[in-house]
């Protein structure tokens, strides 16, 4: 064979071989090997400055009806009602959940910021809407007989950490809130206990349906709380679902709509319900990978932020966020690195959601607090 015929032979392979190359790297859930870059400190802290601007977000839409997606299940023309009507505490910002967690953001900034602006405003606004009587409304749609799944357990883990966190403040006002919702979270706690022994199966899906996130808060709120059934009932569901899985494929993710990881939502399930120990022999076997010094993923690339399903992937880089923090603080000689990592998802989004795209700003202030308060 002549050298000229080698020539042409070698140089498009070499050709196509760089363009594989390039298409692998920009994969959005693939992992990467390349240099990390070093995110600055103040695009990733919570201060003041970044706590008043995320809570410009739920305060404008906890008392804003319209436009409202309620997931209403009807028996007939009886059952229709206005948001506020439906449920007369959590009517706003798009949807029950984005609500509930609306008001979870807003009492989590004013307890760390006590000098947060708008802070008597707000604090009137949270106790307009978790009154007593309020709760009762929501008690009121929940036991109708067709909403017996209602939000579930998107909504009731968030309902939860909302408890959570009004039971640790030491306002007056606080106290007073936390007395009040507390009949519709022994509601929801009793859904929890019937419905988990029920799931034979987990649900590994980047939206509001996983199941490992949807135990994840609940738990939080079992041991805070020390309700040793509930906490029982999760820690016996999560090895039942997720004890024997190896190897999540954690390259194929995301979905295109997706606002949590499911492999990285297992790892944060385990590593709560799991002694030390056994979740670091088990998450070496499930996600090898992330011992990894070198371990990198290219973050969700949003390309509409005015689309409200493709917005999700700004969601999904701050959940992404919050378990890599977690790792890395609570085992930090194996995963210190994966801080970094956090860093790098965190910093992509957070300097969006402030955009003036409702798809986004209904519910994103959440998922970034949450991710900076486990940093």
């Amino acid at each position: 064979m002549n050298k000229r015929f080698l020539i042409f032979l070698v140089i498009p392979f070499m050709i196509l071989s760089c363009d594989e190359k390039t298409q692998t790297v920009e994969q959005p859930g693939k992992i990467e090997k390349t240099v990390k870059t070093v995110v600055p400190e103040d695009l990733v802290t919570l201060d003041s400055t970044q706590a008043n601007r995320l809570a410009t977000l739920p305060l404008k839409c906890i008392q804003v009806e319209y436009p409202n997606k309620t997931g209403q299940v009807l028996n007939d023309s009886a059952d229709l009602g206005t948001p506020r009507e439906l449920h007369p505490a959590f009517f706003g910002c798009f949807d029950w959940h984005s609500s509930v967690h609306g008001h979870w953001s807003l009492v989590k900034l004013l307890k760390n910021f006590p000098e947060l602006e708008h802070r008597d405003s707000i604090i009137n606004q949270l106790k307009l809407n978790i009154s007593k009587e309020n709760i009762q409304g929501e008690l009121d749609y929940f036991n109708r007989e067709q909403e017996y799944s209602y939000e579930r357990m998107y909504g009731w883990s968030w309902l939860l950490k909302l408890q959570q966190e009004l039971d640790s403040w030491d306002l007056e006002e606080g106290k007073e809130m936390a007395e009040n919702l507390q009949p519709l979270s022994n509601l929801i706690i009793e859904r929890y206990k019937e419905f988990l022994p029920k799931l034979n199966y987990p649900l590994r899906v980047g939206t509001h349906t996983n199941s490992a996130f949807g135990m994840s808060f609940a738990y939080d709120y079992a041991v805070s709380s020390k309700n040793e059934e509930l906490k029982l009932v999760i820690e016996k569901t999560a090895r039942k679902l997720y004890l024997k899985d190896k190897k999540c494929p954690i390259s194929w993710e995301p979905d295109g709509f997706d606002f949590l990881s499911p492999c990285l939502e297992e790892v944060a399930l385990m590593q709560r319900v799991l002694p030390r120990d056994e979740f670091q022999f088990w998450i070496s076997d499930f996600l090898p990978e992330l011992k990894n010094r070198n371990f990198s993923m290219s973050v969700g690339k949003v390309s509409d932020r005015e689309d409200g399903h493709l917005v999700h992937l700004d969601g999904l880089n701050f959940a992404r966020a919050w378990v890599f923090y977690r790792l890395a603080n609570e085992i930090p000689t194996e995963y210190g690195h994966l801080k970094q990592e956090g860093d790098k998802h965190l910093a992509y989004s957070l300097p969006s959601i402030t955009d003036g795209s409702y798809e986004g700003e209904h519910w994103l202030a959440s998922f970034a607090l949450y991710a900076l308060s486990e940093r």
